[in-house]
């Protein structure tokens, strides 16, 4: 068994973790979006908001990668925490190689200052116990969301959008596919830090995002990864803010799922309906655009009840078990 740093440029060991990644899909989220090799190579090196990230493969000599893992360390803030992401073939569980990853990343992590690792586990799931067993301790809970759009009459939508817009008034939706535009960089930054007041667990810095951030790590991400990324924000006539936003992305290489990103509505705007709106028009436009998506993913905290009642409005359903998250001291991991 050893345990080595992935290269990006070693592609065939990527190929090995994405059969670990599907392998495990297969087995804990049997229903939930693949990945493609392009993307799970750009989520290695980079997480989805640009934080610097490592990736470390566990092989052995007789079936090459069997496991993997994901650190990433947040450098703008959250300076004492790892975010962690463990993952075992099914096929090779319950001999020591998920505790092995583990050990490993908290060297890692503590090699670098950071004293706390953070993850996300599912409800019950072989991957909950895991951490139980390694001392962490539960935090916020969320739950993934499903919307079929096979299932979705484009009336009910419509007829959603017509009543968002009657409280929206003095709001003019603006939309743009890929990179922000530079006029809209900034604004754009400011609507993503409406997020702020969301649900977190205790000791959590929230993000502080300006125009560069969205730029290089936001718009930047999804370009290395390769995704398809659509924006449509809601735009107040009177002052020119960005009152409310929201984000998808298609990954080509799985062009049947759509992946909702970041939905939110700064505070002052709030009221308007204007989180119905952007999604409601994100729906209609992805019908034109991207006819080809089956299903659109989403993920919400399970206290952020204003956002679940816009998802269950549209349709999403509860996709699998709910996920908590975890957290351990990395200086106090029990083996």
């Amino acid at each position: 068994m050893r345990i080595e740093r992935w290269e990006p440029a070693d592609t065939q060991t990527l190929q090995g973790c994405l059969t670990v990644w599907q392998a495990a899909l297969d087995v804990d989220d049997p229903d939930g979006a693949p990945m493609s090799a392009r993307v799970l190579g750009g989520w290695l090196r980079l997480g989805w908001v640009g934080d610097p990230s490592e990736a470390w493969v566990l092989t052995t000599q007789e079936a090459g990668v069997v496991g993997f893992y994901r650190l990433q360390l947040p450098d703008l803030e959250n300076l004492d925490r790892a975010l962690l992401h463990v993952v075992v073939h099914p096929a090779h569980r319950r001999r020591g190689h998920g505790g092995a990853l583990l050990r490993h990343a908290t060297s890692r992590a503590g090699s670098v200052g950071r004293t706390v690792l953070a993850g996300e586990v599912r409800n019950g799931s072989p991957g909950d116990f895991f951490a139980a067993r390694a001392g962490a301790k539960p935090g916020i809970g969320a739950a993934v969301r499903v919307l079929d759009l096979r299932a979705t009459p484009a009336a009910r939508i419509a007829g959603l959008r017509t009543a968002a817009e009657q409280s929206a008034a003095g709001y003019t939706l603006v939309s743009w596919t890929g990179p922000t535009p530079a006029e809209y960089l900034g604004r754009l930054a400011v609507a993503i830090s409406a997020y702020e007041d969301a649900p977190q667990d205790a000791g959590v810095e929230t993000e502080a995002w300006d125009g560069a951030r969205v730029r290089d790590r936001g718009d930047g991400t999804v370009a290395e990864m390769g995704l398809r990324q659509y924006t449509i924000v809601a735009v107040h006539d009177a002052s020119g803010d960005i009152a409310g936003m929201t984000q998808l992305a298609v990954d080509p290489g799985v062009p049947e799922w759509g992946h909702q990103a970041l939905t939110a509505v700064t505070r002052p705007h709030r009221g308007h309906r204007l989180g119905l709106l952007v999604k409601t028009a994100m729906l209609q436009w992805l019908a034109t655009a991207e006819p080809q998506v089956e299903r659109i993913e989403t993920g919400n905290a399970s206290a952020n009840r204003h956002m679940i009642a816009i998802n269950e409005a549209l349709g999403f359903h509860t996709h699998g078990e709910e996920l908590h998250s975890v957290e351990v001291a990395a200086g106090g991991l029990q083996s």
